[in-house]
């Protein structure tokens, strides 16, 4: 977009004014610079400093080291001197460059880009150097730190000029982020050169400052881009100098750097606050939960056994769980009219708690890793207990979240429900009719997602055996064993189901045996529970009432399944004689109820044939004659004399042809 002040600009201007009343010289003036003011603001953008950097740290540590990366910023920073036309000439001589004043800063963005490339060159060349004289035996030696310090300090000192230039805002146009980002950056430069000249307490101070600007701006946007900028390069630097000046390590990073932050810095806080106010409070993130670090817990209590928390990161997120396990209970008494899916939302809390003490345990055993202590010390000991604790109770939580998503009494009865359709079955409930059933498709689908849910819990209970000390307590592994047996009980269960469904009865007799056989199992090892336990959040705890609900239901299966298959096979040999004998049609069995169902082919013979019909023995008429009744007399048995016939006259001959006579 051309600046306000170019000629396609002022040319409709200058017409406009030709043809309309005259005006003053000031009112032509302020409006001149109102409109050249709203034009920059329309190309204005915004700095993005933070992003510009590690972008570019990203891009070029991807595929090389520092080395490359101080290679590829030459380049980059000789095209932008080309850009802004301050580049010197081949074999022209060279002319120191002023530093950037906020004048540049509002006329072009990429005098911003000009100082942090010149910034980050410094910084990747005393990287390189550092990286090259690592494997040294001896250390660095005194003049190659000297080198390393110098080219920070060129890194610091351009970073610097660049927050005096922005702070201007006035004149540069920056914005307070653009301001705030550019500060943070400089004291990270500062801190880095400090922590190679081995000054800890400025040092420590510079990546406090850091610490607090980057933390308030992941609370707005680019969460992630901040948070691995924390993780990865300031807060193990913070540690470190924090344990050059002798602090406990029970003292957590945030504490650390709230402390060290210069709080007489006013217009420095006033931003931060502007930002986040919470963030210089006394407590840190975890005063939203009341949790603060002289409140956590100092020990931890597994399998009957306390042991002392190492790390005060530990000690917080722990603290975190156990607020979370108690929300949890009363999140889950308040929704047990709730669909599933609704209720597992509610272990979302737990799960990032247990995850965070989890994430704190394993960067405590790295560092001490990394500070060669043997895995024989009392210290790594008891963080390979913790860690045992922590990740024994995240895996917990996990199976609760699956069990809860299974379903009613983990999924042991045959229901089907559609969660889409709940408010139509409840009208439908309400007016007295008849839920429609789903299709076999739609069961089947219902089946395979319930099956996956147990795989994934079966796999989580085999990262618990692999965790350490697990395997060596016999009770633990007992009582594992027999929850991995109700499980894999359930999981035989569904599987059956859908053999049951698409009709391979023998199959689903098959599993709901073997099923019953691991309930069993598994039965004989569950401990008995109280009532009390059975009411808590679901989690890895299987109770002993449960147990006996799937056995009882896996009983009624069972012989359910026997007699269906029964029944299958007795029409399978009914069909299989009918197969081999004539094949009678319907009409002459209707006295018999087709069990195997009706042959519509085979009604009647057709063609007709000739057949014998039943009929009565004509013998039977010959023999009326001599049946003898009571009652008879003997005249009437003696047959009488029958009166002789009248002779009859004898015929007249025949006379002539015919009959004629003549």
């Amino acid at each position: 977009m051309p600046a306000a002040t170019g000629r396609g600009v002022e040319l409709p201007a200058r017409r406009h004014y030709t043809t309309t009343q005259a005006r003053s010289p000031n009112e032509h003036a302020l409006e001149v610079s109102n409109r050249e003011l709203r034009d920059a603001r329309a190309t204005r953008a915004t700095m993005d400093i933070t992003s510009f950097v590690v972008q570019g740290r990203d891009q070029a540590l991807l595929y090389g080291d520092y080395s490359t990366y101080h290679s590829a910023l030459s380049k980059r920073l000789l095209n932008a001197r080309k850009k802004l036309a301050i580049a010197t000439k081949n074999r022209g001589k060279f002319h120191k460059k002023d530093k950037i004043t906020a004048e540049d800063v509002a006329s072009s963005h990429e005098h911003v880009h000009l100082v942090l490339l010149t910034s980050e060159r410094a910084f990747a060349q005393a990287m390189s150097i550092k990286a090259a004289h690592t494997a040294d035996q001896k250390g660095l030696s005194s003049r190659t730190r000297s080198h390393i310090v110098s080219r920070l300090d060129k890194a610091a000192r351009a970073a610097q000029d660049l927050v005096d230039a922005l702070s201007q805002q006035a004149v540069s146009g920056a914005s307070d982020g653009d301001v705030i980002e550019a500060k943070a950056y400089a004291a990270l430069i500062r801190g880095a050169m400090q922590f190679e000249k081995h000054t800890w307490e400025p040092c420590l101070q510079s990546y406090a400052i850091a610490r607090i600007i980057y933390s308030a701006l992941a609370t707005t946007g680019k969460g992630d881009l901040f948070k691995d900028l924390l993780s990865e390069t300031i807060d193990p630097s913070i540690r470190y100098a924090a344990y050059q000046l002798k602090t406990p390590r029970t003292v957590p990073i945030p504490a650390i750097a709230r402390k060290a932050f210069p709080r007489s810095d006013a217009e420095l806080v006033r931003e931060v606050d502007e930002i986040d106010s919470s963030i210089l409070a006394e407590a840190d993130a975890a005063t939203k939960t009341g949790i603060t670090a002289e409140s956590a817990p100092r020990t931890l209590t597994w399998r009957s056994r306390e042991v002392q928390i190492e790390d005060a990161q530990i000690s917080l997120a722990w603290a975190s769980v156990e607020g979370a396990k108690s929300r949890l209970a009363a999140a889950v008494e308040a929704s047990k009219d709730k669909e599933p899916y609704e209720v597992a939302a509610v272990y979302d809390e737990i799960l990032t708690a247990t995850q965070d003490a989890v994430d704190a345990t394993k960067q405590a055993i790295d560092e001490l890793k990394a500070e060669g202590v043997a895995q024989s010390d009392p210290r790594m000991q008891r963080l390979q207990i913790t860690r045992t604790a922590v990740n024994y109770e995240m895996i917990s939580w996990r199976i609760g979240r699956n069990r809860v998503l299974t379903g009613r009494q983990d999924g042991a009865p045959e229901e089907y429900g559609s969660l889409r359709r709940k408010k139509k079955s409840k009208a439908a409930a309400d007016a007295g009719k008849k839920e429609r059933e789903l299709p076999t498709r739609k069961k089947l689908v219902k089946l395979k997602e319930k099956l996956a849910l147990y795989d994934g819990t079966l796999q989580n209970l085999k990262s618990i055996n692999e965790l350490p000390g697990v395997a060596a307590d016999e009770g633990l592994a007992t009582k594992l064993d027999a929850v991995e047996k109700y499980f894999e009980s359930l999981k035989c269960l569904s599987i059956a189901r859908s053999h049951a469904i698409i009709r391979n009865v023998a199959n689903a007799l098959a599993l709901i045996n073997r099923a019953a056989e691991l309930c069993q199992e598994s039965a004989s090892k569950v401990p008995k529970t109280s009532d009390s336990t059975s009411s808590s959040p679901l989690n890895v705890e299987v109770t002993s009432e449960s147990v006996s609900a799937l056995a009882n239901l896996l009983n009624g299966e069972l012989q359910r399944h026997r007699a269906i298959v029964h029944i299958d096979n007795l029409r399978k040999t009914e069909s299989d004689e009918a197969g081999k004998g004539p094949r009678i049609p319907l009409l002459e069995r209707l006295q018999d109820y087709p069990s195997d169902g009706v042959d519509l082919s085979n009604l009647v013979e057709f063609p007709p044939k000739l057949a014998l019909v039943p009929m009565k023995p004509i013998f039977l008429d010959v023999a009326w004659n001599y049946i003898d009744y009571p009652g008879k007399t003997a005249a009437a048995a003696t047959p009488a004399a029958a009166p002789e016939p009248a002779k009859e006259p004898a015929p007249q001959p025949k006379r002539g042809w015919f009959g004629f006579g003549r």
